[in-house]
C-alpha cells in the first residue's frame, strides 16, 4: 500500500516529460509536483522572548529539510517511476522524522521558559501534491487574521494563458515557472477599488528615494524570520536603504549602517525577492545555497524604478512608527500555505488599475512588469515584531479601522517596475525567456509567493515629520515632487485622470492601482506631462538605445544636463541621491554577492534624478528608439520659436550697428 505521498508521486512523474528534444538548461522532464508541509512557524503565536532565537534556528532546520528533500524528490524521478512507493520510504517518511525531532525541539525550548506548545507533533507528516495553478486552494484559510484581500488584485486562476498545458514544473532550474504562471494583461478585468476618504483622514504622502539596488546587495539570508541563520531565505533578496543588513545584523548594526537612501535619516531596510530571467545565464550565486543550487537560476533584473511611499488612514490621523519595528507582508510559501496572507501585486505600467495576485503578467509592448506591495497599517501599540512575525501588525478594515485597539501607523506602499518582456509562451520561453521571483525550492517560483520585508529606522525626527506631513495632508519626503532635496514639500493633489500612454488603452480611466491617496503609482498610468522638462525619466531609455539620433536633435550644449547625473554615483560624496531612482536594463544588472562597484550602475542608471511618478515615459521610451531617443534632448528649454524670441534682439541690434558704421563712413567721405 503506497502511503504519505507515493501514489501522488506515480501519478506525477508518469507524465512529466515534454514531447520533443528540450535544451538540458531549459529540460521540463524535471517532476511536476512539489512537496506540501504544514508551516510550523504560523503556527507558534506565541512564544516567550528567551525562546525565539533558539525556536528560529529550529524553523528555518525546517526549511532547510523541505529543500533538501525537494532537491532528492527532482533526482529520483527515474527511481520512482519503477517504484512508485520510492518516494515514501526514501524522502518523505525520513522528512516526515526529521521534522518531527525538530518539532519536539521547539517544543523543549518554549517549555523551558513557558507553556509548551500543544498540537505541534501533527505538523511533521509532509504530502507530495501535483504543480498546480498556484492559487493555494487546497489550504486557503479565510479565517487567519490577515486575509489576501488586503491588497488589490484577485486570484485569477482561471484565465490561463492557451497554452497552459505546459508539462513539468518548468523554467530554467526544472522547478517552474511554466506558461499557466502566465495572463494576459489585458484579458484581466478592472478590479482596484479605493476605500472612500472620511472627515478625519490623513491624506498626506511621505516618499522616500533609496535606489533601485544600483549597489549590487544580495544575500539569501531573512534577518527577521532567521536571524542567526545565513540562507535562512532560501532565496535572493534585493537590498535597499540599508547597506547592513544579512542574518547576523544586530539593532545596533542596523542603526549605524550606511544608507542607499537620499535622506541620510532614513537607514530602514526594504528587501524583498529578485527577480531573474530564465535565460540560461548564470549569476555568480549559480553554485551557491539560496541560487542555482535551490532553484533559484538565471540572470538577476534590476528594478527600473522603485518608489516608497508612506501614505496615511482613510478614516483617521497616523502615529508614529516605533523604532525597528518588523513588517512582512505577503507570503514566501503562499503556494502550499494557500492564499490567506498572500499580499503582493502583479501588473503592467499603464494597467494598474488591473492587480493579479496569484499570475505574472504579459504586458503589451512598451509597458513594464509592477510588484506593488502595500504592508499592515494597523500596529498593537506595543511590539516592534511577534512570533510568527504577523500577530503585532494588521491591515486596516475596509473602512481603515484598525481593531482591537490597534493604532493607524503610515502605510508603505512599495512599487518596483521592471523592463522585461512578455516571455514566448508557445516555445518555452526559448524566443523571449520566461522571468520568475525566487522562492524556496518547493514553492515552484509562483508569483503568489511574492513578498516584502521592512525594518523602520527612521531617525527619530524624521518619522516625527513623516507622520506630521501624512495628518496635514501635505506631499513631502525625498522621493516627492520633481527631485527635491530632502524636506522639500508640496500640496497634495488627487491624481489625474487623463489618458493612460499605454501602447493599450485601459479601461475605466482608473489609475490608482488600490489606494485612494496619491502615490507615484499614478504616475506610471497617465501623461506626466510635467516630469517632460526632465532629465531622469528619459535618460535611462537614452543610454539603452544609443541610436544617433539624440546627437542630431539639439545642441550639444544641452547634452551634459542629461547625462550629468551619470557622473554623480553615491559613492563620491558617500550620499546617494535621486538619481537612483530609475535604473540600468537588465543587461546592466549586477550579479549575485557583487559589492558596491555596481556593475553597470555608472552609465545608465545614474541619469535619472527621477521622481517616483515617472514610470510611464521610460516605459515608452522602451518601445522604440525613436522615444528614447527624442525624449531626452526636450530636456533643453525652449523650441525653435522660443530660439528665434531669444535671438531677434541681437539681430536687431547687429542690424543697427552696421547702419551706423555706414552713416560714419558717408560723413568721412563727404568732409574729406
Amino acid at each position: 500500500m503506497l502511503g504519505g505521498g507515493g501514489l501522488v508521486a506515480a501519478n506525477v512523474y508518469a507524465s512529466a516529460t515534454e514531447d520533443g528534444g528540450a535544451d538540458p538548461a531549459r529540460t521540463l522532464s524535471t517532476p511536476a509536483g512539489t512537496i506540501d508541509c504544514p508551516d510550523v512557524g504560523s503556527e507558534l503565536t506565541d512564544v516567550p522572548d528567551g525562546a525565539r532565537e533558539d525556536v528560529a534556528k529550529e524553523l528555518a532546520l525546517l526549511d532547510q529539510q523541505i529543500a533538501e528533500a525537494y532537491q532528492r524528490l527532482q533526482e529520483s524521478a527515474q527511481a520512482i517511476q519503477q517504484d512508485a512507493g520510492f518516494a515514501d520510504s526514501a524522502i518523505m517518511t525520513p522528512l516526515k522524522d526529521k521534522r518531527a525531532a525538530t518539532i519536539e525541539r521547539i517544543a523543549i525550548a518554549v517549555d523551558r521558559v513557558g507553556d509548551r506548545p500543544e498540537g505541534l507533533d501533527s505538523l511533521a507528516s509532509c504530502t507530495l501534491r501535483a504543480a498546480d495553478n498556484g492559487t493555494g486552494e487546497d489550504g486557503d484559510g479565510g479565517d487567519q487574521e490577515q486575509g489576501g484581500d488586503n491588497q488589490d488584485g484577485a486570484d485569477q486562476g482561471n484565465q490561463q494563458p492557451g497554452n497552459g498545458d505546459q508539462q513539468g514544473n518548468g523554467g530554467q532550474a526544472g522547478n517552474g515557472p511554466v506558461a499557466a504562471d502566465f495572463v494576459d494583461i489585458k484579458s484581466v478585468q478592472p478590479n482596484v477599488a479605493g476605500a472612500a476618504q472620511q472627515k478625519g483622514a490623513s491624506r498626506g504622502t511621505f516618499a522616500t528615494s533609496c535606489g533601485v539596488n544600483e549597489n549590487g546587495l544580495f544575500n539569501s539570508d531573512n534577518v527577521i524570520v532567521a536571524p542567526g541563520v545565513s540562507n535562512g531565505a532560501h532565496h535572493f533578496h534585493d537590498y535597499i536603504g540599508n547597506q547592513s543588513n544579512d542574518a547576523f545584523a544586530s539593532d545596533e548594526d542596523l542603526a549605524n549602517a550606511e544608507t542607499s537612501c537620499v535622506d541620510q535619516g532614513d537607514k530602514s531596510t526594504y528587501y524583498w525577492p529578485v527577480i531573474r530571467l530564465q535565460n540560461g545565464s548564470q549569476e555568480k550565486d549559480a553554485n551557491s545555497p539560496g541560487g542555482g543550487i535551490e532553484g533559484n537560476a538565471g540572470e538577476i533584473v534590476t528594478p527600473k524604478e522603485v518608489t516608497l511611499d508612506f501614505v496615511g488612514n482613510p478614516r483617521s490621523k497616523v502615529t508614529e512608527m516605533p523604532r525597528l519595528l518588523r513588517i512582512i507582508t505577503g507570503d514566501a510559501k503562499a503556494f502550499v500555505n494557500g492564499t490567506a496572507n498572500a499580499n503582493a501585486s502583479w501588473s503592467c505600467t499603464g494597467f494598474e488599475d488591473r492587480q493579479l495576485k496569484d499570475k505574472y503578467p504579459l504586458c503589451p509592448q512598451g509597458s513594464d512588469v509592477v510588484r506593488t506591495f502595500k504592508f499592515q497599517s494597523c500596529w498593537d501599540g506595543q511590539n516592534i515584531d511577534s512570533a510568527n512575525h504577523r500577530t503585532h501588525v494588521a491591515f486596516a478594515a475596509a473602512d481603515g479601522s484598525c481593531a482591537n485597539g490597534f493604532k493607524a501607523i503610515p502605510q508603505l506602499v512599495q512599487r518596483i517596475v521592471y523592463d522585461v518582456d512578455a516571455p514566448s509562451l508557445q516555445d518555452g520561453g526559448k524566443t523571449t525567456p520566461l522571468f520568475a521571483v525566487d522562492s524556496f525550492p518547493e514553492q515552484l517560483h509562483k508569483p503568489v509567493t511574492d513578498h516584502g520585508d521592512f525594518i523602520n529606522v527612521f531617525s527619530e525626527d524624521l518619522m516625527s515629520e513623516m507622520v506630521d506631513c501624512i495628518n496635514e495632508g501635505r506631499k513631502c519626503g525625498a522621493g516627492a515632487g520633481d527631485g527635491e532635496e530632502p524636506g522639500g514639500e508640496e500640496p497634495t493633489e488627487e491624481p489625474t485622470e487623463e489618458p493612460t500612454q499605454a501602447p493599450t488603452t485601459p479601461p475605466g480611466g482608473n489609475d490608482d492601482p488600490g489606494d485612494d491617496n496619491p502615490k507615484p503609482g499614478d504616475g506610471g498610468d497617465k501623461p506626466t506631462d510635467a516630469p517632460a522638462t526632465e532629465d531622469p525619466a528619459t535618460d535611462e531609455p537614452a543610454t539603452q538605445e544609443p541610436t544617433g539620433k539624440p546627437a542630431t536633435e539639439k545642441p550639444a550644449t544641452e547634452k551634459p544636463v542629461t547625462d550629468e547625473p551619470a557622473t554623480e554615483p553615491a559613492e563620491e560624496d558617500g550620499k546617494p541621491t535621486l538619481s537612483s531612482t530609475v535604473a540600468p536594463k537588465a543587461d546592466g544588472t549586477p550579479t549575485a554577492n557583487e559589492n558596491a562597484n555596481g556593475q553597470g550602475q555608472g552609465d545608465d542608471g545614474a541619469g535619472s534624478g527621477s521622481t517616483p511618478a515617472q514610470t510611464q515615459p521610460a516605459a515608452g521610451g522602451d518601445d522604440s528608439g525613436a522615444g528614447s531617443g527624442t525624449e531626452p534632448q526636450a530636456v533643453g528649454n525652449g523650441d525653435l520659436a522660443e530660439t528665434g524670441t531669444s535671438l531677434w534682439p541681437a539681430a536687431a541690434g547687429a542690424v543697427l550697428l552696421m547702419a551706423g558704421f555706414l552713416l560714419l563712413m558717408r560723413t568721412r567721405r563727404r568732409a574729406e
